[in-house]
């Protein structure tokens, strides 16, 4: 007859079992997440993480205040100058506000990120009721001062601007393409408001160009996340799970070839009748390799940070200023 130590199992390896069974339940259930360290020096003050906070480094979107002015050509006065300078004060406060309420609301999400959890209040640094009460508080400020300096257009246009960002924060992030959508117009709205500011008429090709190349930019950067972290695993970003790479592949590409087309038709002067100059034809040229080299980084999966592959990749950076250069004496006559 068998030993029924044997068939029921020693109390001594019964209880071994369970700790190992406790010990593996422990490492598959996540710790909850904590606050890391907080950073040495400036950065890990409150002023510092405030700053941290509202991304210094992302005030660069907000020169394209000045992309409607500087395509009418109308950059010369002192007026325009302050105007532009008070719209691009206004559109950082505002995004600011949207940086702090979004740190805010996902603080304990981005805890459990390797990257994130380096931000300021996900950190500790700043308290989330404070960046809150911040967020709360600048984006109603920013709406009121664009609506007494500035005139109803441009004032309509940042309110909707700070409505849309919060609604994206709070629920349209979460939607499949209207996340796109809303990230691009982000950007036109940028690109409208210095010629709402002057009241400068934008052109049609403007828009379009403007609105397509933003795509172009999102969809290239949400390509590359996807790219990087395999298809179907969305890390922090959820959405990410629902987009397959091909579908996000073809939306970038179709965004540059229209953002290309519109900015072709533009510079060969279908809309503006005969004597076009050559500067602006020639402008054609640096764009499009612009576009080619940006999508070089695009289809390796590293425009992650769009801003980093702009202002680190010196052959990117000649060939805009190449285009720079035509387009300013296209607009000056030449």
């Amino acid at each position: 007859m068998a030993d029924r130590s044997t068939l029921t199992g020693s109390p001594g390896r019964e209880s071994a079992g369970t700790a190992e069974g406790a010990a593996e339940q422990h490492l598959l259930d996540p710790a909850p997440s904590q606050a890391p360290a907080r950073p040495a020096g400036f950065a890990g003050t409150l002023a510092g993480g405030l700053l941290l906070t509202v991304r210094p480094r992302q005030w660069v979107k907000n020169l394209l205040v000045v992309a409607a002015p500087a395509a009418a050509g109308q950059l010369a006065t002192v007026h325009t100058v302050l105007e532009l300078a008070l719209v691009f004060v206004l559109f950082t406060a505002a995004a600011s506000a949207v940086y702090l309420l979004n740190d805010a609301r996902d603080a304990e999400a981005d805890r459990a990120h390797p990257d994130k959890c380096r931000r300021p209040v996900a950190a500790g640094t700043v308290p989330v009721p404070l960046a809150y009460a911040l967020g709360a508080l600048l984006a109603p400020a920013s709406a009121v001062a664009a609506a007494l300096l500035c005139n109803a257009a441009t004032a309509a246009l940042l309110t909707g601007y700070v409505v849309m960002q919060i609604a994206y924060c709070l629920r349209l992030k979460r939607v499949l393409v209207v996340d796109l959508a809303v990230v691009t117009a982000g950007f036109v709205m940028r690109a409208m408001s210095g010629g709402l500011a002057l009241d400068i008429p934008l052109s049609r090709w403007f828009l379009i160009t403007a609105g397509f190349g933003a795509l172009f930019m999102v969809a290239g950067k949400r390509y590359s996340e996807a790219l990087l972290m395999g298809e179907g695993e969305g890390g922090t970003r959820a959405l990410l799970r629902e987009y397959t790479v091909g579908y996000l592949r073809f939306v970038w590409q179709l965004a540059a070839g229209v953002a290309v087309l519109a900015y072709c038709l533009w510079a060969l002067g279908t809309d503006a009748g005969a004597g076009v100059s050559l500067c602006r034809q020639l402008s054609m040229v640096p764009l499009i390799c612009a576009v080619l080299r940006y999508g070089v980084f695009v289809d390796r999966g590293s425009a992650g940070s769009p801003e980093d592959v702009l202002l680190r990749d010196r052959p990117l950076a000649v060939t805009a200023v190449c285009w720079g250069l035509l387009y300013g004496l296209s607009v000056a006559g030449l």
